[in-house]
């Protein structure tokens, strides 16, 4: 490549990514339901004279470079499509508009960032300055179980590829830099429900009944209690609930009672256990109160861990483009990201793209305010575009 930095190259895209990802944030679809965000990716690929193919229900996949065989290598860059079912209080002029839905984790971001890469590796490929492919990934239900990563292996999306990289907005981190970590840098995950049954009673006469409430709050207390003596705390197990429902007056003893939560490891050994334990150690605390309980452990992710190569890569990427001192070093994450189940299969990683104005407000995803500094739009294709070319230089790859 002869440009220095893919700044030039990406400099007559700037205004336009920004609008584009202004309108995606304007028109969010949950997961599995990202027609019109499919159909905006595919026609602007299309656009560049690229030939984008459509994943089944909703996703792209397009590649980008020359073929011919020969073994050229194959380099992934990852982005998901889909929202959360959040109402949006950005307060910009490009709130969301559809009811409920908001792009409060930045998946909008990832997918301009994705795009506005792919764009520019196709300049490059136009000039003979790309040494192999460049396979863009855009991906459905992100946020769901079971993952969309998952719908696109099954696809065959991954088939072929060398390495494979993606980002996620960190709020945490201020626009222009860019966090890794080697190793595992995500949490494995998974949903955890409890649902307890008893005959039901009034709440004078607790020795005539199981006192259900009582016993569901025992769950919610000694579950993660016990969870950290019979695993190893050095897996980081983390059992945190998010809804408990039971009851309808104060007065009454109810006959069922749920509890919702998720289940986070750092370590895939233990989290291979985990699930089983959790089903045993509901089982045992209830015991003593007569309640009978059904437990529904819906696994999630496994760990999402870094190939420390594949780090370098991104490391060295990052500093040709931005300069020095723009690399941290992430701190280990107990959120889950289906991003790892690709990275089961090929070697890769996940970095931290910040988000945050240099000495403004501090984010938190998942939230309905969430709100990115815009930049950071350039940078992440940056970044990834220049991830993919350094990585199909590396020697022995392909």
């Amino acid at each position: 490549m002869s440009t220095q930095t893919l700044a030039p190259v990406l400099a007559p895209y700037a205004d336009e990514l920004v609008a584009f990802r202004r309108d995606l944030h304007a028109h969010p679809e949950l997961g599995r339901h990202e027609f019109r965000t499919t159909q905006r990716v595919a026609e602007r690929l299309q656009r560049a004279g690229l030939q984008p193919e459509l994943l089944p229900g909703t996703g792209v996949v397009c590649d980008v470079g020359r073929d011919g065989g020969l073994g050229r290598p194959v380099v992934a860059l990852r982005a998901d499509l889909d929202a959360l079912p959040l109402p949006d209080e950005c307060g910009r002029e490009w709130c969301s508009t559809v009811d409920g839905v908001s792009h409060a984790c930045g998946h909008d971001v990832h997918t301009t960032a994705v795009l506005g890469a792919g764009l520019a590796l196709a300049d490059l490929d136009a000039l003979g300055l790309l040494p192999g492919r460049v396979r863009l990934v855009f991906q459905p239900a992100e946020e769901v179980h079971p993952g969309g990563a998952l719908d696109v292996l099954a696809a065959g999306a991954l088939d072929g590829v060398d390495r494979a990289f993606a980002l996620h907005c960190d709020p945490g981190n201020d626009v222009g830099t860019v966090a890794t970590r080697p190793g595992p840098i995500t949490s494995a995950s998974d949903a955890v429900h409890v649902r307890l049954h008893g005959s039901g009673g009034h709440t004078s006469r607790p020795h005539l009944t199981e006192d259900l409430v009582f016993a569901l709050a025992q769950v919610v207390t000694q579950v993660p209690a016990i969870l950290t003596r019979r695993l190893d705390p050095r897996a980081g197990v983390a059992m945190v609930w998010g809804r408990i429902v039971a009851g309808g007056a104060s007065n009454v003893i109810p006959r069922t009672g749920e509890v919702h939560g998720t289940l986070r490891c750092l370590d895939s050994t233990v989290w291979a256990q985990a699930g089983a334990l959790v089903t045993e150690v509901v089982h045992e605390v209830v015991r003593p109160y007569g309640v009978r309980a059904d437990v529904t452990v819906v696994r999630g992710v496994p760990p999402t861990v870094n190939d420390p190569e594949a780090v370098l890569v991104v490391e060295e990427a990052v500093l040709a483009e931005l300069g020095p001192g723009t690399v941290t070093l992430a701190e280990q994450s107990l959120g889950g990201e289906d991003f790892a189940w690709m990275l089961e299969k090929v070697r890769g990683a996940m970095l931290r793209l910040g988000t945050r104005t240099p000495g403004g407000r501090t984010y938190d995803l998942h939230q309905s305010d969430f709100d990115a500094d815009e930049r950071a739009v350039l940078v992440g294709a940056r970044v990834l575009g220049a991830a993919a070319v350094r990585a199909l230089g590396e020697p022995g790859l392909g």
